[in-house]
């Protein structure tokens, strides 16, 4: 028996069942005439009269969802509600910004940006009140400073020395310095460094009594303590 043989039984099995075209074909026709049937009932919206998708535009009346939106005239903007957009506190290169020098001959040492000479170098100056701390004016690549959060303001784009100096002192940015948390904890490194081995051994008793009166007055406290 050929396969025309074998062809024609398995079609009548087909036929008895009621299938006479591939699955795949029916799902097709199937979805095709569910999307026929919806589309009679589309409705096309204006998207100026669109807003009624909206939750609510009634901000005092949160349980009012869609029905004040209904009554919205055409092209009448959708209320939106009074937010506080508070503008991220980074610091920026500008001029007035304080910088700490971290590299070269004037590290350690504070000055203010008078002119952006390009997007890698600023020129700086640091009239201080201090003589050791006097930064002189020169150009100053951004890789080797430290943005601080302090800035001068109304500072004039390339002002001398004379006006930064007296915008420096009317802003007391040395006193504002001296009472950071980076300014004391550099103090205090640098004092560390420069202690000679005495001050260290001293330094290391101290710490060490510091440390057992610690652990005495834990003791303390656990023998103080209810036994379970």
């Amino acid at each position: 028996m050929g396969e025309a043989g074998l062809e024609a039984p398995r079609l009548q099995r087909k036929a008895a069942l009621g299938r006479t075209q591939p699955r795949s074909a029916s799902c097709y026709w199937l979805l095709s005439e569910t999307l026929w049937a919806n589309a009679a009932t589309l409705e096309i919206r204006d998207p100026a009269v669109q807003s009624d998708l909206c939750v609510s535009d009634d901000f005092d009346n949160p349980d009012s969802s869609t029905t004040n939106s209904h009554h919205r005239p055409p092209g009448e903007a959708f209320a939106m509600a009074d937010i506080d957009v508070k503008i991220a506190q980074w610091k920026l290169v500008e001029v007035g910004r304080v910088l700490l020098i971290r590299s070269g001959p004037f590290t350690g040492k504070l000055a203010a940006i008078v002119e952006i000479i390009d997007h890698k170098r600023v020129l700086v100056d640091g009239p201080s009140t201090e003589e050791n701390k006097i930064v002189p004016r020169h150009a100053l690549p951004l890789a080797h400073a430290t943005l601080t959060p302090f800035v001068i303001p109304k500072l004039p784009r390339a002002a001398g020395t004379g006006p930064v100096k007296k915008l420096w002192e009317k802003n007391e940015i040395d006193g504002k310095w001296a009472k950071s948390t980076i300014a004391q904890k550099t103090e205090r490194a640098e004092r560390r460094k420069n202690l000679t081995d005495f001050e260290r051994f001293k330094v290391l008793r101290l710490r060490k009594q510091a440390r057992y009166e610690v652990q005495k007055a834990h003791a303390k406290v656990r023998a103080a303590a209810p036994k379970s």
